[in-house]
């Protein structure tokens, strides 16, 4: 009703019995539904498979010497690349630092929701996690046929009942801005704000730089972890 749609119809579109409903069918769900920018783009993509297919873009996971030479400029905020399934590709010496230690590193949802220490280095967890699980959601939208993916989720849903948790709510969200609050065993709470850049040679490919919060402990934090870092080496 809400829609202005009969519920013969909208039950054929459940269905898929009707595979072609056009643009202001899903304008009128989206508004029904109250759908986001992120979700609304989402539900066009599943109503527009084949188009979604040809403009695909591939999974770029090889990271340019120019990139890896940009990032490592940054010595004031943790710094590294992403791909669509959150693959950590590269990362600079502060995300290194902070990352040092800590298990499934290769992946920000494997660590997520693999790595039992998880629920104490991220102090916002769940929702750290929720975010991470809507952005692997849209992406799997945008190339349901990537096996890595298929893989990434298979292993998860294995794995962790709170993603089967997670998952099945269908958020769909990118992961572009927010406040990553972390615990560090060895210097302590540290708060960062999170922004997400995109690389035009590389589509497939983000820049995460997450900043210190201004006017807080977490420069001296990252201060003292340098220096644990360059005593180590």
């Amino acid at each position: 009703m809400m829609a202005g749609l009969s519920a013969d119809y909208y039950a054929r579109l459940e269905q898929g019995r009707d595979d072609n409903p056009s643009d202001q069918v899903l304008a009128a769900l989206a508004r029904a539904f109250e759908l986001g920018p992120d979700a609304t783009e989402y539900l066009y993509k599943l109503a527009r498979p084949r188009a979604c297919v040809e403009r695909a873009v591939p999974c770029v996971d090889q990271v340019s010497l120019c990139v890896l030479r940009f990032i490592e400029k940054w010595d004031d905020a943790s710094v590294f690349v992403v791909n669509r399934r959150l693959d950590i590709l590269a990362k600079n010496r502060v995300a290194a630092a902070l990352f040092e230690g800590v298990e499934y590193t290769d992946n920000l949802i494997r660590l997520a929701f693999l790595n039992p220490a998880a629920r104490e280095w991220w102090l916002n967890w769940e929702e750290e996690a929720a975010e991470n699980v809507a952005h692997l959601r849209a992406a799997a939208g945008t190339d349901p046929d990537d096996p890595y993916l298929l893989e990434l989720v298979d292993e998860l849903s294995r794995e962790s009942e709170d993603f089967r948790r997670l998952w099945a709510r269908h958020d769909v969200r990118g992961r572009n801005q927010g406040l990553i609050r972390l615990h560090h065993s060895e210097v302590g709470e540290m708060t960062f704000s999170l922004e997400t850049l995109r690389i035009e040679s590389a589509p497939g490919l983000r820049i995460l730089v997450a900043e210190a919060v201004p006017r807080g402990p977490t420069d001296d934090c990252l201060a003292k972890l340098r220096v644990l870092t360059a005593s180590r080496r």
